[in-house]
């Protein structure tokens, strides 16, 4: 079966399957009910309401460890941040931990959380293109392990804030290193046009600015070529180029490691590839080798930063569904079904244009497929959580859906648009459940506006 509504959208002849790299490994459907990492939803949805994310704590720490031991593997000695953006909390942030991997932070939020969480301040490492004087006098005061520098004046703020702590702080330079990745315009972070890093004309420069300061020490340098990457061309020609870089800086001084960020792609829709972790790590091994040799240095001990690809495919989101509408369209008809979340706790599809895929979960179904659009309850034409999708003809208010692949990025951009309090987050092991982020409520939503507060004291005092 095949639309022009949406001629990308793959055919199916079954509208309760799970695909495999899609879902989570540990869902399954048992008497028609999907069972996620042995817990029945419709129970989790009944105890914590909808929306509600789940996350998969096996499938999470399987996922860090593989890429660990993965990258220890094939290249040796290498450090694993964690990118905390993709989805930080205390608990996500033990389980990193647990597995081997350090934290990588880019706000003071971020980096208050993690600390307090338990994470070593020297396993941790601060991004950020707009560092604000707290979070560098914070990062200082906290001895944290690297500070990625991202201008010129970043250069001089933070060793004018380590001299006045007393401490040689560690840095790296981030580099636009001016390879294209294949990704969404909004992913890609090392072309030329764009914030982040600074061109490789001024890295000798900047080097031997760094280098000038007895308050600062050089770890290396630092790239990131982009998110949702699925191929391993771009990541190798990437280090090909920072080693040159690299290698041209080592006359005047050691340069121990090489951030080479992450960014590594997850399936999000079966048609999408993810990438091979064994094969990119064997390649980029002989790659750094081959170049290494040939520039007659060192390997430099290199540095990952992965996110997505740990927590994104161990989550998926629970909302019930509203309303149905059928809409007439040339080519065929479109039925939209509304969900009781949207934008607010999944902004990605709005953001970029993020594909996702989603089930009909406290059901099996027999109905024929049917070509849906998945929709949010705001105030938006925009507000899509699924653009294409084969959903079930029966489909009917109250159904609970279930989309895939949401651990990253879907709690970390969650908002209160439209004043809808933000879902909650259970983890979920061998049936075992616990609550790491609580619901918020009405009166979550409502404390911070100061002009109710006066409001309601004004009428006590009345």
């Amino acid at each position: 079966m095949t639309t022009p509504l949406a001629p990308a959208l793959l055919p199916t002849d079954d509208v309760n399957a799970l695909h495999e790299g899609v879902w989570p490994a540990r869902a399954e459907r048992v008497d028609g009910v999907v069972q996620f990492a042995g817990k029945p939803v419709t129970e989790l949805a009944a105890e914590y309401g909808t929306p509600l994310l789940l996350i998969d704590e096996q499938e999470v720490r399987e996922r860090a460890r593989t890429i660990r031991e993965t990258f220890q593997r094939h290249l040796g000695d290498v450090h694993v941040y964690y990118a905390g953006k993709a989805l930080l909390t205390a608990d996500v942030a033990t389980w990193m931990l647990d597995e081997g991997l350090r934290v990588d932070v880019c706000s003071l939020g971020e980096m208050a959380l993690a600390l307090a969480a338990g994470v070593p301040a020297e396993q941790m490492g601060l991004h950020g293109n707009n560092k604000s004087d707290a979070e560098i006098d914070r990062a200082v005061r906290e001895r944290l392990g690297s500070i990625v520098l991202d201008s010129l004046e970043e250069i001089d703020r933070v060793a004018r804030a380590a001299a006045a702590a007393g401490v040689q702080q560690a840095v790296r330079l981030r580099v636009a290193v001016g390879v294209h990745a294949s990704t969404h315009d909004y992913l890609a972070t090392a072309h030329e046009d764009q914030k982040f890093g600074v061109v490789p004309d001024d890295v000798p420069a900047l080097v031997a600015r760094i280098r000038s300061y007895d308050s600062l020490r050089l770890l290396g340098l630092h790239c990131h070529i982009g998110s949702q990457i699925a191929s391993s061309g771009g990541h190798i020609e990437s280090a090909a180029r920072m080693l040159e870089l690299h290698a041209s800086l080592l006359a005047d001084g050691d340069i121990p490691e090489l951030n080479l960020g992450g960014g590594f792609g997850i399936r999000y829709v079966q048609s999408d590839d993810e990438i091979d972790l064994e094969a990119f790590a064997s390649e980029l091994n002989t790659a750094v080798d081959e170049t290494c040799s040939r520039l007659g240095i060192a390997r430099p001990v290199l540095c990952f930063e992965p996110g997505r690809s740990v927590v994104g495919p161990a989550g998926i989101t629970l909302y019930e569904v509203g309303t149905i509408k059928p809409v007439l369209l040339e080519g065929g008809t479109r039925t939209y079904v509304s969900v009781d979340g949207g934008m607010s706790d999944n902004a990605r599809p709005a953001l970029y244009g993020a594909e996702y895929s989603a089930r009909i979960v406290n059901r099996a179904s027999e109905g024929d497929a049917m070509l849906a659009r998945v929709v949010g309850m705001h105030c938006e034409s925009g507000d899509i959580v699924v653009q294409h999708e084969w959903l079930p003809s029966d489909v009917r208010r109250g159904d609970l859906l279930a989309v895939a692949a949401t651990g990253a990025y879907c709690h970390s951009l969650a908002s209160n648009y439209n004043a809808k309090p933000r879902p909650g987050m259970v983890s979920v092991r061998d049936g075992e459940v616990r609550r790491i982020i609580r619901r918020e409520t009405l009166d979550d939503v409502l404390a911070r506006d100061l002009g109710l507060a006066r409001r309601n004291t004004l009428e006590e005092a009345s």
